[in-house]
């Protein structure tokens, strides 16, 4: 138990570790609340400045979460694991599954907003769909929730004159979503390239992904590809950082 705050490691750090082995051991579960300043205080024997940091250590990880008025709350979300390989299998799509499906298996999952426009190709859009600066491209943008939580923004970018006209421009695409579309136009993916890297997010990402103080980003940008390599679709995807396992399977 903590006894000074000039000992290392800082008796917040100590406090922090007590609440997050409670919360992995089950003694605390999803949505029950997590002692307060003032519990803390009397628990321990520190200063309201020392409470208040062991519970920001928790709220910025994102294992807890705190509501204006009410307290701390443990937020035991499970993370979803992203196989990359099999998300895309045209299995999967070809067969008019979501490739969400891949993920959330029988969690809830749902597209809560889809706004579909034509725009200009920024260069990075253009050099990627290997079309001229500014020429027309139809934007698709998303985002998804799981167990009724924000996870993930998307922004796919397709050659205009490619899917105009088609359900790929419409807000529902159908079964099998763009993908499936595109194998209806001849243009079956057959290829994807994914990068990724890590940031923190902009104000904006902070509110559509309902994230907590301190919490990265994984931002995922993927080119599908035809066979005979025309590149049909640009995706830029903004991920939740704590609510994902990136999966790759590789053959040595």
């Amino acid at each position: 138990m903590p006894t000074s705050d000039n000992d290392p490691p800082p008796v917040y750090r100590e406090i922090a570790e007590e609440l997050r082995a409670a919360i992995t051991s089950g003694r605390l579960s999803d949505g029950d609340r997590v002692p307060g300043e003032n519990d803390l205080m009397k628990r321990y024997g520190v200063a309201r400045a020392t409470a208040r940091q062991a519970l920001s250590v928790l709220i910025n990880e994102g294992i807890v979460v705190p509501i204006r008025g009410s307290g701390v709350y443990v937020r035991a979300f499970r993370p979803l694991r992203r196989h990359g390989p099999k998300r895309l299998s045209r299995d999967l799509w070809g067969g008019g599954r979501a490739i969400w499906q891949a993920d959330a298996g029988d969690r809830p999952f749902e597209t809560d907003s889809v706004e579909v426009d034509e725009v200009p190709a920024q260069p990075h859009v253009a050099h990627a769909l290997d079309l001229p600066e500014r020429a027309p491209v139809l934007r698709r943008r998303r985002r998804y929730r799981l167990d009724e939580r924000p996870m993930q923004l998307a922004t796919s970018y397709l050659p205009r004159e490619l899917v105009r006209g088609t359900p790929i421009a419409e807000v529902d695409t159908g079964p099998g979503g763009i993908y499936a579309r595109l194998a209806e136009l001849g243009h079956a993916p057959a290829h994807f390239t994914e990068e990724i890297r890590v940031r923190m997010p902009t104000p904006g990402e902070i509110e559509a992904l309902s994230l907590s103080a301190g919490t990265p980003v994984l931002d995922v940008l993927r080119t599908a590809l035809t066979d005979d390599r025309l590149a049909v679709e640009l995706n830029e995807m903004t991920l939740d950082g704590s609510a994902y396992v990136l999966q790759y399977d590789f053959e040595a």
